[in-house]
């Protein structure tokens, strides 16, 4: 599986929000978008998915072109679970996450479909929850069925928008485990938007954080969260510390003068050019030297 984002521009009206962004990533992966409230992260992703089509550049998957891939065609390569669905039918657990399988749906495949949401479920640890009505659910709960819902899509590419956005510490934690096992144990990428510096780093095979409506840094956790550049594109002072071969971030005190508009200009055609492939991820506990 092979994904590019080539020159991607997005703005609504006159508001420009992705400038000249460009990105490749290849192969089985669990990868995490950061970056502060409102530099496009969010819009990358609808870009890559066709819910927004992009003002400049292209976006291809084996390199097809998203916007001439037929709706059910791209639903069967891309997977995709937000940050909160307005789904509140009254449906059952199971006839919600069922919707998943949709791309796949073919006379006589209910059987199989029925295995692989229940299957799921389980892996998600809400098997007991198969038959209660999704609309009566926790907002912990409501989230992790439509975690399993984007799962039983099957899809190549999984994106996801702030997945554990509504759970407790050992939910954010355990999901997130489980994604990045299955980006290795089902062979897709999977991207994720994160805002949890730490979780984000433990688990991630590469990262990409985003500045400004463009890419300032990607590659593996430790070249990504510096205190550098937590300073620069979050406007915070910190200490990083390496636990178990991983960053962790002390976040010390918020820079009272903050004021992005004033830092030093970044080429980010020179930062995107640099990075621009996120090829096949390192196993866990390695690093290689100059490639991402």
């Amino acid at each position: 599986m092979y994904l590019k984002v080539d020159r991607v521009e997005f703005g609504y009206s006159s508001t420009p929000v992705l400038k000249d962004v460009c990105l490749s990533m290849e192969g089985a992966q669990f990868v995490s978008i950061i970056g502060p409230n409102g530099v496009g992260k969010s819009t990358l992703i609808h870009c890559i998915n066709k819910i927004l089509s992009p003002t400049g550049g292209v976006v291809t998957i084996n390199g097809d072109d998203v916007r001439n891939m037929p709706l059910k065609e791209l639903a069967k390569q891309v997977g995709y679970v937000p940050y909160s669905a307005g789904d509140m039918f009254p449906l059952t657990v199971v006839d919600t996450v069922l919707l998943g399988r949709h791309p796949h749906s073919k006379w006589k495949s209910l059987d199989n479909d029925l295995e692989i949401v229940y299957d799921t479920l389980k892996l998600m640890g809400i098997e007991h929850l198969a038959m209660r009505p999704f609309n009566e659910l926790s907002a912990g709960q409501h989230q992790k069925v439509m975690l399993a819902r984007g799962l039983v899509q099957e899809p190549r590419i999984l994106l996801l928008d702030e997945p554990t956005s509504n759970l407790d510490i050992r939910h954010q934690m355990e999901v997130t485990k489980t994604l990045r096992n299955m980006s290795r144990e089902k062979d897709i990428l999977v991207i994720i938007i994160s805002h949890d510096l730490n979780i984000a780093a433990k688990y991630a095979d590469n990262m990409i954080l985003m500045h400004e409506g463009g890419i300032y840094a990607v590659g593996s956790p430790g070249e990504v969260i510096t205190e550098e550049n937590l300073r620069v594109v979050y406007g915070v002072d910190s200490e990083v510390m390496p636990v178990d071969g991983r960053p962790h971030v002390i976040l010390n005190d918020s820079i009272d003068d903050y004021d992005p508009s004033r830092n030093p200009k970044w080429d980010r055609m020179a930062a995107q050019d640099a990075v621009l492939s996120l090829d096949d991820a390192p196993s866990e506990g390695t690093v290689p030297a100059g490639t991402v």
